[in-house]
């Protein structure tokens, strides 16, 4: 009898201490936490935080007329800060995001925050337009942390759900890119442009220390150098078609999406003579898109990546013939904004769900990869559509982004060459 015991005690012993090291190991491989209401808590820090960061970049879309007010500047001068805001994205992008294969996330995510938190005052007590494009560079740059919670949340989500877990991020994401739109046209209306990026640091400042306290470390998947493992980045551009396709489309997409916001405020003031509230107010129909992110998910997760794509290009289509009525009707404008997001966000969810499917050990360089067009699209379109409607007017500019999305049909249905696509 006492032989059974220590026999069993013996066993029960070796199971605690497999269990726990399986467990440990699990955890640090998958980066899922112990339990699952650690996980769901992750989850939702991590929804909370991309809400915010995800403004940063974006309040200044309803100002920019005011803006140009204040420091009696064109529309082409202005259109500097959007294009450097997305600028500096890609540069973060290229050069920091990739680090989450090598290095802690957590250490990435933390020091770019808190230089975001010191970009937005920069910007809220900037003395000129100069010193304002330099805090949007700043910004861009500094937001590029979001795609290490869009690696978080595709690591610690099961593959059948990958989809759905990836549009309920995005969908915070792109909540608060609305917040950011809404909020911005009014505070520059009633209290003055400089306030929206007080807010937006007031919030960072309350947001930073619980992402101190609850944001967990994360394992290192490679241990390239950091030359090696930005060469690895063109590596899994040549040798992934379905990534170089995903990515390709996605980059019209961004001429398409990020030129609109650009011109929108001064567009909207000098043909229809409205001011940043109602600039802003357009952010509202002009994030339709949350609507439709999760339901393209899980559409994503049944049907595979053909047909939910499609109908993002269709939908983006559409919008810009909407908007070619733009210039008489301020109601086409409204229509138009809102199919264009809800192609937008249709498309990007399903790609993104690609690209962090198709390499699991290089997520970090794959949403490199992805990000890099992403907003490779948005500034080249917000310094192509400011100058187009600065030099040619608003009927220039929808031709432009009608071009843009013709070749992203073109490359979806393979009539462009630019990779096989995942079924």
């Amino acid at each position: 009898m006492l032989s059974f015991a220590r026999s069993a005690f013996s066993a029960v012993k070796l199971f605690r201490k497999s269990y726990t090291h399986s467990l440990y190991r699990w955890t640090l491989i998958s980066n899922v936490p112990a339990s699952v209401d650690k996980h769901h808590s992750l989850i939702a820090l991590l929804i909370v935080s991309a809400f915010i960061v995800a403004g940063g970049i974006h309040y200044q879309t309803p100002m920019l007329a005011a803006i140009a007010a204040e420091f009696e500047a064109d529309a082409a001068a202005t259109g500097w800060i959007p294009t450097l805001s997305f600028g500096g994205m890609l540069a973060g992008i290229v050069f920091f995001v990739p680090l989450g294969d090598r290095i802690d996330k957590r250490r990435l995510v933390l020091c770019k925050i808190v230089v975001l938190l010191l970009a937005q005052a920069m910007m809220a007590m900037a003395p000129s337009i100069a010193v304002l494009a330099a805090g949007s560079l700043i910004t861009g740059i500094c937001s590029s942390l979001i795609q290490s919670f869009i690696a978080i949340t595709a690591e610690t989500a099961q593959p059948e759900h990958r989809g759905r877990a990836l549009g309920t991020q995005l969908t915070a994401l792109f909540s608060g890119i609305l917040f950011a739109r809404i909020v911005g046209g009014l505070i520059a209306t009633h209290i003055g442009w400089r306030y929206s990026y007080v807010l937006s640091a007031g919030m960072l400042f309350m947001i930073i220390p619980v992402l101190w306290a609850r944001l967990p470390s994360t394992r290192p998947t490679s241990q390239a150098s950091y030359r090696d493992l930005l060469w690895s980045i063109y590596r899994l551009l040549r040798t992934h078609g379905g990534i170089r396709r995903a990515a390709a489309i996605q980059f019209m997409f961004g001429i398409c999406y990020g030129g609109f916001w650009a011109v929108a405020a001064p567009m909207v003031a000098a043909l229809h003579l409205m001011g940043p509230t109602a600039a802003g107010l357009i952010g509202i129909p002009g994030s339709a898109g949350i609507l439709v992110t999760r339901a393209a998910g899980r559409w994503m997760d049944r049907a595979g990546l053909m047909p939910v794509v499609l109908a993002g290009i269709l939908s983006m289509l559409a919008a810009w013939v909407a908007m070619g009525f733009g210039a008489w009707s301020i109601a086409a404008v409204v229509v138009g904004a809102m199919l264009l997001d809800c192609g937008l966000r249709t498309a990007m969810v399903a790609n993104q769900t690609l690209v962090n499917s198709a390499v699991p050990d290089s997520r970090a360089r794959a949403n490199t990869l992805f990000g890099l067009h992403v907003w490779g699209g948005n500034a080249l379109g917000a310094f192509l559509l400011s100058w187009t409607f600065a030099q040619f007017g608003w009927l220039a500019v929808c031709g432009v982004a009608m071009t843009a999305v013709v070749i992203a049909l073109l490359i979806h249905l393979g009539v462009l060459p630019a990779g096989k696509t995942a079924q």
